[in-house]
């Protein structure tokens, strides 16, 4: 959570003369990360503590620093080459949303 605060103010005082497609897609990271953030804190809670609960923690890590992780590297550089790795990261999220219908409280 406290890495995509400091990411969306670097995204919008860091970032001022880029094109503007840079910029979005470093703030779209920012934004995933701040969102996925909030939901592996809660996932002890939803998953009711069990060992299971690592599934969706694993997945959501993974997809964060893959998905977020590209979206700023690519904001930054300003070189899309870098973005291959979102599609990986977006599918871990999603697993991680996933695998919530999966573990029973």
């Amino acid at each position: 959570g406290c890495l995509s605060v400091g990411a969306s103010a670097y995204g919008a005082h860091g970032l001022i003369g880029k094109p503007e497609s840079f910029s979005n897609t470093f703030n779209t990271g920012a934004r995933m990360q701040l969102v996925h953030s909030a939901l592996l804190l809660a996932t002890p809670a939803i998953c009711g503590g069990k060992r299971a609960a690592n599934i969706p923690g694993a997945l959501l890590t993974i997809g964060m620093v893959l998905f977020s992780g590209s979206c700023y590297a690519v904001g930054v550089t300003e070189n899309r080459a870098y973005g291959k790795a979102a599609p990986i990261g977006g599918f871990a999220l999603m697993a991680g949303w996933l695998s919530f219908a999966l573990i029973r409280k």
